[in-house]
């Protein structure tokens, strides 16, 4: 009982905590968004969203076993680090107009990652997993996001690196539908194989959002649309990546309480 409450009082101290930032950061920042900018909305939606995702799921993981506490903890810093880069990425549009580029290269830097790594971490926690697999997904996620900064940044030239960004993609796609992963979620849970089909789902048709707003982007004026894609797509993918985690948590959590 005594665990159960330090539990349940550390995560309200947390989300507590994270309604302070969020309320010091909006009183900080002072912009007023024009209703009429879609853009700008869709930075206020997407930053809401990721906050409340967060909250989810520090709460929920305290409902799961343990084998999953680490994919809960990874789900939510996904949302969290995206949440607290929204912030800021809000902000520079509303003052700016301008594309927040870096800051949003530098969210992707840290929740891509952690995305195609929840892949490996799902199949560790019911000890399916090998390391090989991790560094695959981390190093084909790395050199996507780096060829699409260079792309977007104009360091490297547009086409060429966006044909790198891609291929980089559709391998992790491969891996996850015919690789080592493939094989691996067979010997899972039903649960747990419905929510890596899922995620992986997300990654093929999700994140094939990103390189359509990259092309759209190669048009300088296309500042307006390119944004809004890439906050959908955050929102979608991040959120809905991390409720298929949570989802299969909690069902083999429960089918672990069933056979004790």
């Amino acid at each position: 009982m005594f665990k159960s409450n330090l539990k349940r009082t550390s995560s309200l101290l947390l989300i507590g905590t994270l309604s302070l930032l969020t309320l010091g950061t909006a009183a900080a920042e002072g912009g007023d968004i024009d209703v009429t900018d879609m853009v700008a909305v869709s930075f206020w939606i997407a930053t809401a969203m990721m906050l409340a995702s967060t909250v989810f799921f520090i709460l929920e993981r305290q409902n799961v076993s343990a084998k999953w506490k680490t994919s809960m903890t990874v789900a939510a810093l996904v949302t969290g680090v995206a949440w607290y880069h929204y912030t800021y990425m809000r902000e520079h549009w509303v003052s700016t107009g301008e594309s927040p580029l870096v800051l949003r290269y530098v969210d992707w830097l840290i929740t891509v990652p952690l995305q195609v790594s929840e892949f490996y971490l799902i199949l560790a926690a019911v000890g399916v997993a090998s390391a090989a697999l991790f560094w695959r997904l981390l190093g084909a996620s790395l050199v996507m996001l780096i060829a699409g900064f260079l792309g977007e940044a104009e360091k490297a030239p547009e086409m060429p690196m966006l044909v790198i960004g891609v291929i980089a993609w559709v391998y992790i796609i491969y891996e996850i539908w015919a690789g080592e992963a493939k094989e691996k979620v067979s010997e899972t849970s039903e649960g747990t194989q419905f929510a890596f089909k899922a995620m992986a789902l997300i990654l093929t048709f999700g994140w094939a959002i990103y390189p359509l707003g990259y092309y759209l982007g190669m048009d300088s004026g296309a500042s307006d649309n390119l944004n809004i894609l890439y906050n959908i797509a955050d929102v979608v993918n991040k959120t809905a990546f991390g409720l298929m985690v949570w989802y299969a948590a909690t069902m083999d959590s429960k089918s672990d309480s069933s056979e004790e």
